[in-house]
């Protein structure tokens, strides 16, 4: 162990072991086995209390090759329910845990892979920690969740979820990705159920709110009045994650750049790189770390470079997104929110895996705002003009 006088070498440090920072070191370390690549993660294990899913279809096929050791579960298709509309749709969905991904790193990093650790100071090339030791490094990057700004004008996707084991087999066989025929409160609600035994379920409750406030209790208790809904009996709660993810509106994308600390690549939901509407943040990670590992040269400015501007090219073409997502916001009142994701899963699954994955093309864009909108169409109109909360900008 270094002393707080002596500086530790490394050539890559990552701050922060979420997933965007995780799914760099492991592309580092298969494509540039010769790097030192340092992981800090403040928590006791790499990846908190967490599940990340995408669909097949959201990530080429070289992604989801070197993303499979990753997997934890695998479905054929999966459920949607509505109040007037529930269908089956035949897209593979497939998920992480934080248990695998936190093996799977650990195993690749080894000792280099630092958990329980405090960062106090991070610039460029050094990184101080809580008990004075520094770590030298060519490339620092910071990956330590969303960075708040007043650039960005934000919707918010709050959840809590509950790994459930059952006194009997609950019958799934795909995933309930939403099911909006539970009383619409706080914004869009709506169930997400993952099966992932016979007699084990993971059950987030989910609400699209126009506040960050999460009330854990509240949506806990709606967990289980949703399982004794569906005749479930609860045995016991195995584990719990919540979270309180982004949802783009609008904003200044290059602003939102200005603001952060010159020279420091800042990943994941910090180099606001999510799905706009969903908040699904893994393909965005997966792509990013392909984009890194690729570098001529691994340093500070550029991997900064690399990240700022994919960040900004992803912000660009999703400027149809941000255009629902304000219509969902600004042109529905909260408990009719619902109906408009009820009319977009009436749509075609090529278009809906499109929207996923966000690669919408003119078509999709021209069939999802075709026919009568299920806002009040001045509203809409309102929102399809509007370029944005920043004076007239959404960049």
């Amino acid at each position: 162990m270094e002393s707080a006088s002596e500086a530790l070498r490394a050539d890559v440090v990552l701050v922060g072991g979420g997933l965007a920072n995780s799914l760099i070191a492991l592309r580092l370390k298969a494509l540039r086995p010769g790097l030192r690549v340092l992981l800090l993660e403040r928590e006791a294990t790499i990846g908190g209390e967490h599940t990340w899913c995408h669909f097949e279809t959201d990530v080429d096929a070289a992604i989801g090759g070197w993303l499979r050791p990753l997997i934890v579960h695998r479905w054929t298709g999966y459920e949607v329910r509505f109040p007037a509309h529930s269908r089956r749709l035949p897209t593979p969905y497939l998920a992480i845990t934080s248990n695998r991904l936190h093996a799977v790193v650990s195993r690749m990093l080894g000792p280099d892979a630092w958990t329980g650790v405090a960062v106090v100071d991070v610039n460029p090339h050094q990184v101080t920690l809580g008990d004075g030791r520094r770590i030298v490094a060519g490339a620092v990057i910071d990956g330590r969740g969303a960075r708040r700004s007043k650039r960005l004008a934000l919707g918010w996707q709050k959840f809590v979820g509950q790994d459930l084991r059952l006194s009997a087999p609950h019958g799934l066989s795909a995933p309930i990705i939403m099911d909006a025929t539970v009383p619409q409160t706080d914004g869009y609600r709506f169930v997400y159920v993952l099966p992932l035994d016979e007699r084990r379920l993971l059950i987030e409750d989910t609400r699209y709110s126009d506040g960050p406030g999460l009330d854990r209790a509240s949506l806990g208790a709606a967990i289980a009045d949703y399982a004794k809904s569906q005749g479930w009996t609860i045995e016991a709660v195995e584990r719990e994650e919540h979270g309180v993810l982004p949802i783009a509106l609008g904003g200044d994308i290059d602003a939102y750049w200005q603001e952060a600390r010159p020279q420091v690549a800042e990943v994941g939901l910090r180099a606001a790189l999510f799905q706009p509407t969903t908040g699904y943040s893994l393909p965005d990670a997966a792509r990013l770390a392909d984009r890194i590992a690729a570098l001529p040269r691994i340093t500070s400015a550029s991997v900064r470079a690399c990240v700022e501007a994919h960040s900004k090219a992803a912000w660009r073409k999703r400027r149809f997104l941000r255009l629902l997502n304000r219509m969902l916001f600004r042109a529905c009142a909260p408990e009719e929110r619902y109906r408009v994701l009820e009319r977009f899963y009436r749509l075609s699954v090529p278009l809906i895996q499109r929207f996923y994955a966000a690669r919408l093309t003119w078509r999709d864009k021209a069939r999802v705002l075709i026919g009568k909108p299920p806002v009040p169409i001045g509203t809409a109109m309102k929102c399809i003009s509007e370029n944005s909360v920043f004076g007239g900008q959404d960049a």
